[in-house]
């Protein structure tokens, strides 16, 4: 089983970018970096990464969220800047359901805008640039709660689950989709080659810059274990934690719910 390169622990004002020790106050920074030079390819090059999976597992994700088409439903997609989760989010649930879509990243906003417009779905959706940390929202102002392969980005993520948790209504559901550790034998080895070695690679033809997607291979192993992940979950005051691995471990779905 492939697992995550062990380090000593941090000073409280030290933090990880990926296998680098930065600044706390440096990480966001590094992070909206990376993410203005794949804005543009990022959908492609998740296809690509993926063989499409990505596809999949956000679309078993969506089905947890059920928003359903008899009353209103309020959703917030944190970290969603491209819009795939809160598309799928907004058809599912039909007119009924307001998505708002948040994003640290004017450049990812400004890609899933653009897509909305396509697809007929800009007047069901607003678009909101805002950090994870600190929600621009109301309490209790949301009855689900996603973020896809966003909350290892996050410098705080305590915080960022706590504003989860502050922004949903009660019987609310917090969704959290989220790479983690496969766990099958043969696979793993197999999963860390090609992370290292032909992810850096696909991201330097098709966008130019390896870089950002060695940064992204290396978050990938230094986020937390499913348990721990669900552990920081039940802090934040979620109850009913629970996880489900995908696709031998390679990613995995978190829940938590606001009672």
């Amino acid at each position: 089983m492939v697992q995550s390169r062990p380090s000593a622990p941090l000073p409280e004002d030290d933090t990880h970018f990926g296998y680098a020790t930065v600044r706390l106050g440096q990480k966001q920074a590094l992070v909206d970096d990376v993410f203005h030079k794949v804005a543009d390819r990022y959908d492609l090059m998740n296809d690509l990464m993926s063989a499409g999976l990505h596809r999949v597992w956000k679309d078993i994700l969506v089905g947890m969220v059920k928003p359903g088409k008899a009353r209103p439903f309020r959703h917030l997609d944190v970290a969603g800047g491209t819009g795939d989760v809160a598309f799928r989010v907004a058809e599912a649930g039909g007119r009924k359901t307001a998505v708002t879509v948040l994003d640290i990243n004017g450049d990812m906003l400004r890609v899933g805008q653009a897509r909305a417009e396509k697809l007929g779905l800009a007047q069901r959706l607003s678009f909101v640039e805002a950090n994870a940390e600190e929600l621009p929202l109301p309490d209790r102002s949301f009855d689900a709660y996603t973020i896809a392969f966003g909350i290892r980005n996050v410098p705080r993520i305590d915080r960022a689950l706590a504003e989860a948790y502050r922004v949903l209504d009660r019987g609310g559901r917090f969704l959290c989709l989220e790479f983690s550790m496969v766990d099958l034998p043969g696979l793993d080895k197999i999963y860390e080659a090609y992370s290292f070695t032909a992810i850096p690679a696909i991201g330097r033809v098709v966008t130019g810059d390896g870089q950002p997607y060695r940064y992204l291979v290396e978050s990938i192993r230094k986020f937390p274990q499913p348990e721990q992940f669900s552990g920081m979950i039940e802090d934040a005051g979620f109850r009913r934690v629970s996880y489900a691995r995908l696709t031998g471990g390679v990613v995995a779905i978190h829940s938590g719910w606001k009672l």
